[in-house]
């Protein structure tokens, strides 16, 4: 397959710089796959596609503040996005670094103002010699730990939005991004880009499903920076995912068993969902408890064992994002949805509107 099959022309007015009003406001497309029909509503109105026994799967992972605006001693500025923590380094933490060839190993950058200092460890190079543009970055002497990493990001770091969401990168943090880009259920830090598929509900969403009898279940994985990045290259086989922390429980193993053995549904929210469900799924289609990292690629010709409905953003072409999609509606049908979505004049990524794809068969 060629990437240049996956793309698609955006007038730049459709990509979304601000969330709807409402989170559940947002304008849905809903597509039947088996009657290869459609219909066109609001996230709200998503209780008429679901019924009961339907099971919901949400990603609860948090997005931390992980972007920091520093000086070295020189005077130059430098933008870091602490991705996670680095092992065998007690204080240190992967991050992408711009611009990362000007700085030198043992320098010192002071971030955010001078809220904190950080030591540049050392820079990651591929094994086949390619450099990357990120580096191990020590924090002070009090921030040993995840936790205490994550504590200072907190309180000084800024939210990072994707380079298409237009802020001032060197402009004061906005309140409603902190709020807006996260989701309601997420409780487990560790993301640096939001399942943007869940930023749709809300509270009072989630309660009306939970009255017409649809569950909800929780896996997690923390999106790191290479999920929404454009592959490159020619073709599609080859390329290979960031590997990213997951975790699938055995509560969300009963709750899958328990909706197929009641006629439901599996629903996922989100392409993470997905990857994470598919992850874990295992001779006979079942899903096992597990944990770890996930590069899952799924693309057309991919098979789906556990996910039977796909609440989803519109994604950016040549994006891992959107061969997901193709793979689980098929390639023609949905691009073929998106260039309707343009014509009618649908918000584009993670501050923009949702489909909702159902009526396929689960593989066996």
């Amino acid at each position: 397959m060629k990437l240049s099959d996956f793309e698609y022309e955006l007038p730049e007015e459709l990509i979304a710089q601000q969330p709807a009003p409402c989170r559940d406001a947002a304008r849905l497309f809903v597509h039947d796959l088996s009657r290869d029909a459609s219909e066109h509503v609001h996230v709200r109105d998503l209780t008429r596609f679901l019924r009961e026994g339907d099971l919901l799967v949400v990603n609860d992972t948090r997005v931390i503040p992980a972007r920091c605006i520093g000086r070295r001693a020189s005077g130059g500025k430098v933008e870091m996005l602490f991705l996670e923590p680095q092992e065998g380094v007690p204080r240190g933490w992967k991050a992408l670094v711009h611009p990362a060839r000007k700085l030198r190993a043992g320098e010192s950058v002071s971030l955010e103002q001078g809220a904190f200092r950080v030591r540049m460890v050392e820079r990651f190079q591929r094994a086949d010699g390619r450099i990357e543009p990120e580096w191990v970055v020590e924090f002070p002497e009090d921030c040993a730990g995840e936790i205490a990493g994550r504590t200072l990001l907190e309180h000084y770091g800024r939210i990072p939005l994707p380079p298409y969401i237009r802020r001032d990168p060197h402009g004061p943090v906005e309140e409603e991004d902190r709020e807006r880009y996260q989701t309601v259920f997420a409780r487990r830090p560790g993301a640096v880009a939001a399942p943007t598929a869940g930023l749709h509900f809300t509270p009072e969403l989630l309660a009306e499903l939970e009255r017409c009898g649809v569950r909800r279940a929780s896996v997690t994985l923390h999106v790191g920076y290479g999920t929404f990045r454009p592959l490159k290259g020619e073709h599609v086989e080859g390329h290979r995912l960031h590997a990213e922390r997951f975790e699938l429980s055995g509560v969300v193993v009963e709750e899958v068993e328990r909706a197929r053995g009641s006629g439901g549904r599996v629903i996922a929210v989100g392409t993470t969902s997905v990857r994470v469900l598919e992850t874990c799924v295992f001779e006979g289609g079942r899903v096992a408890e597990r944990s770890g990292r996930t590069d899952l690629f799924l693309r057309p010709g991919s098979s789906f064992r556990v996910v039977d409905a796909l609440f989803t953003n519109f994604h950016l072409p040549r994006s891992s994002l959107l061969l997901l999609a193709c793979a689980f509606g098929g390639k023609e049908r949905v691009l073929r949805i998106y260039r309707e979505a343009i014509e009618r004049k649908y918000r584009f990524y993670s501050y923009g509107d949702a489909m909702f794809l159902h009526g396929r068969t689960r593989e066996s």
